[in-house]
């Protein structure tokens, strides 16, 4: 599956710009798992090492990593950079949610 593929889903996609070199990357790593077990299968979160795709990275104008960006049908509908809390993050994809699925 490509990358627009994943990101076309009607359910959020939440996507972790991160590098293996990044400490700040490896602090959100398990939050981004707490995020995941919050809100099961009615979103997807994956990482992305802009290093191993920097073509993707650039056409989303990611400077910075962890750079978080949620789309939603293929069209990016929130970002941020930096560390987010588990708590802050599973309400902002909660937003995104089907109001059944939340």
């Amino acid at each position: 599956m490509t990358f627009s593929e994943l990101i076309r889903s009607e359910k959020p996609v939440l996507v972790d710009f991160s590098a293996e070199w990044c400490g700040p990357c490896k602090m959100l790593a398990p939050v981004l798992e707490d995020v995941k077990s919050r809100v099961g299968e009615n979103a997807t979160i994956f990482k992305l090492d802009v290093d191993r795709n920097p073509a993707i990275a650039s056409s989303f104008n990611v400077m910075a990593v962890p750079t978080l960006i949620i789309f939603q049908k293929g069209k990016p509908v929130w970002r941020r950079s930096g560390v987010l809390s588990a708590v802050e993050l599973t309400r902002t994809l909660e937003t995104f949610m089907t109001p059944a699925a939340v």
